[in-house]
């Protein structure tokens, strides 16, 4: 039986197409369909639901450190509203997921305490994340899932007008990767966070079930602001580079490997997997996460092959599909470390045919974000 997010039967009468994601049965896609709102969210505003991600509070005297114990990234000096992405690491320095982890500022939802963060994790990997997660916790920390709250993205060049028009709040001075306290018209409290998926200056909003729908609702009444489904998500987020867990990065994946070296704190030493990252920052990985354009006609798929010109094989495709934005086929994948070198001519196998490709740099197209300000 799949679950269902709070706004699951807006999705349906909105003619939304479908499909089941991590378990839940989210929209792929609305009537105008994935290339069209993919383009949308790059020249307007786009609206997500993203209820289905995992969302918890972590509190107490020493939320840093231990923060810092399950990742490589430094929070024992993080300013308030600062947010980090991030991966939790294993004994063998493989990622178990990636995330994005917050702190935040006492407010009247959550217990008094100096030291607390706000992390979203992934649908699919959000029951393995907290059993991990409590499993190393100390007796001193609380842990908190808002079970109660929904998760929802507003992304593109006119998101700052609609949040403004609909929340009725000055985000200005808001940077990129910092996050708010604000309040909805009826005075519930909301987690606005300046980020995204998709390389477009928006926001994702934590707030409680009971006033998603009016929220929701209030965002589409907005010019320009239309709802998009996770379809439009992937091959927006392809664009940028980001990974994908499950398929670009997995518990066998290092963060050298997967090129997100500059999430490793130098300060920090005593997080799982501290040997093999350490030992792979210092010598090098066999092979590295590069963005691939293929540069004859085809589309790049997930498990492709990935060819020298001597037709050696030398790593494959983790994520691929068509971009809407440079009418090309790209993707990205592991090679190995001698061919991880922008502008390297290389050779991706589409059924039995070599086609033509290059290493590239990422993001494949210009990222939109507004600039970050504050430590």
């Amino acid at each position: 039986m799949f679950r269902k997010t709070v706004l699951h039967d807006t999705h349906v009468n909105l003619n939304a197409k479908m499909g089941l994601f991590a378990g839940y049965d989210m929209p792929l896609y609305y009537d105008e369909g994935v290339i069209k709102e993919h383009l949308w969210v790059r020249e307007s505003a786009g609206l997500f639901d993203v209820s289905h991600m995992g969302q918890i509070i972590i509190e107490g005297a020493g939320s840093a450190e231990f923060l810092e114990r399950i990742t490589p990234s430094e929070f024992q000096s993080k300013s308030n509203g600062r947010a980090q992405y991030t991966v939790l690491t294993n004994e063998q320095g493989g990622i178990i997921d990636d995330l994005i982890i917050t702190r935040i500022e006492n407010s009247k939802v959550f217990t008094d305490s100096d030291d607390k963060f706000f992390i979203v994790l992934n649908a699919g990997c959000k029951e393995k994340d907290i059993e991990w997660i409590k499993s190393h916790m100390p007796e001193t920390l609380c842990m908190t899932c808002l079970e109660d709250h929904g998760l929802i993205a507003l992304q593109g060049s006119l998101a700052v007008k609609a949040l403004e028009e609909t929340i009725q709040c000055d985000v200005s001075e808001l940077s990129y990767m910092h996050m708010m306290v604000g309040k909805s018209p009826c005075g519930e409290e909301i987690f606005i966070s300046r980020l995204g998926y998709t390389g477009e200056d928006g926001f994702e909003l934590s707030l409680p079930n009971k006033i998603v729908s009016s929220v929701w609702e209030g965002f589409l009444r907005c010019e320009g602001v239309k709802p998009i489904g996770l379809a439009a998500r992937d091959s927006l987020r392809l664009e940028m580079g980001f990974p994908l867990y499950g398929h670009d990065i997995d518990d066998t994946t290092s963060p050298v490997e997967a090129d997100l070296q500059w999430i490793i704190s130098k300060k920090t030493k005593m997080y799982f997997g501290y040997d093999r990252i350490q030992g792979e920052l210092s010598e090098g990985s066999s092979r590295k996460r590069v963005g691939i354009k293929l540069l004859g006609k085809g589309i790049a798929r997930d498990g492709y092959e990935i060819r020298s010109k001597s037709d050696e094989i030398i790593g494959s495709l983790t994520s691929g599909g068509f971009s809407p934005s440079l009418k090309s086929s790209i993707g990205q994948g592991y090679i190995d470390r001698a061919y991880a070198n922008i502008g390297e001519k290389i050779f991706v196998n589409v059924r039995g045919r070599n086609i033509e490709a290059e290493v590239t740099k990422t993001p494949f197209v210009m990222a939109k974000t507004k600039s970050m300000k504050k430590k």
